[in-house]
């Protein structure tokens, strides 16, 4: 007999549902999220079954590690290619775990890509660096517009993090309480910017750039962190068919809905990997700085529309690039991308 097993996954738990071909239900039970109740529960199905199905939620790290751990056929499922049917007047987990289960089954689920258990905890640290960037940014901003407001002056983003002189106190000293607000803004920035580099040196030291994505590094403006992101973000290039799949999951093509010649709306246009998308981002960026090429590329295309939309053509055009310089294990050749 052939089993197939749906996991609908809660914070503090999960309810399991198992069916077989004939849509008959064998095993339908709410269970909290402990690795030894889950397995035992599975335990007595295990000869049978031909696969389980977990959704992809924040938290499906653990679960789909101990089950393949222990010799399990794991699906994770894609929340936004599995879309209930919206005329259905009652929904709920079991409802959900047995329609994980079902599509399984008719071989129409819609499944997201497992990742590397040994790359994850490294990928994730990146991610932080990240995050800490993003408040360091957030820190810099709030002190610019304190001394612009109070002082009548600019200091650039550079000058704030400098750590041998600082330029904030001199500013501020003879303001009273704008003195302490500088004071203490400069040691949050100091004290994540210690951080951000102990990340960049901790993921430097432990990760080599993988022979495919050693091409990264030939492309003007493409660094050692944004080579690092992009491989750890890509993974396996050969899960995406073609170039049009990678840009997409890299966010950087348009969303449309057409029927019949006409726009019928528009799709999700978040849908891919925000961390891929802010790489390719900033890639642009320094592209554009650096290269010619590139500089010519943007001027061109900004002429015509805009600045936005020709950065956002430019990050395209090196994201496709991309694509083939790691599927081929090639150097960068700007004659191909921009003859």
């Amino acid at each position: 007999m052939k089993l197939y097993a749906g996991i609908d996954l809660h914070s503090n738990n999960s309810y399991l549902a198992i069916s077989d071909k004939e849509n008959k239900r064998h095993y339908k039970q709410r269970l909290p999220n402990q690795a030894d109740v889950i397995l035992a529960e599975l335990e007595r199905y295990r000869d049978d079954l031909v696969g389980i199905v977990v959704e992809s939620t924040f938290n499906w790290y653990w679960l789909v590690d101990v089950l393949m751990d222990n010799g399990y056929r794991v699906h994770l499922a894609n929340p936004a290619g599995i879309q209930k049917d919206k005329g259905l007047k009652y929904s709920g987990d079991k409802h959900d775990a047995f329609w994980l289960a079902r599509l399984l089954r008719l071989g129409i689920l819609a499944e997201g890509y497992i990742y590397p258990k040994e790359w994850r905890p490294v990928r994730d640290l990146l991610r932080k660096r990240g995050h800490l960037v993003r408040l360091r940014t957030s820190l810099i901003n709030s002190l610019q517009g304190i001394i612009s407001r109070n002082c009548g002056c600019h200091l650039s983003g550079r000058e704030i993090k400098q750590v041998r002189k600082n330029h904030i106190s001199p500013l501020l000293e003879s303001q009273g309480d704008l003195a302490l607000s500088g004071a203490v803004s400069k040691k949050c920035i100091d004290y994540i910017s210690q951080n951000i580099r102990e990340i960049e040196v901790s993921v430097e030291n432990r990760v080599e750039i993988l022979k495919p994505f050693t091409g990264l590094k030939t492309v003007p403006g493409i660094g050692r962190i944004l080579s690092m992101t992009i491989m750890l973000e890509t993974g396996d290039i050969s899960r995406f068919a073609k170039v049009g799949n990678f840009s997409s999951y890299c966010r950087k093509v348009p969303t449309s809905w057409t029927s019949n010649g006409k726009k019928k709306g528009r799709g999700n246009s978040k849908n891919g990997n925000k961390y891929l998308a802010w790489a390719f981002s900033e890639a642009a960026e320094m592209f554009r700085r650096y290269d010619q090429n590139a500089r010519s590329f943007y001027n061109r295309k900004s002429a015509r529309t805009n600045f936005m939309v020709a950065h956002s053509a430019l990050a395209h055009k090196l994201c496709r690039a991309t694509y083939f310089i790691i599927r081929d294990e090639v150097d960068y050749d700007p004659d191909k991308l921009f003859s």
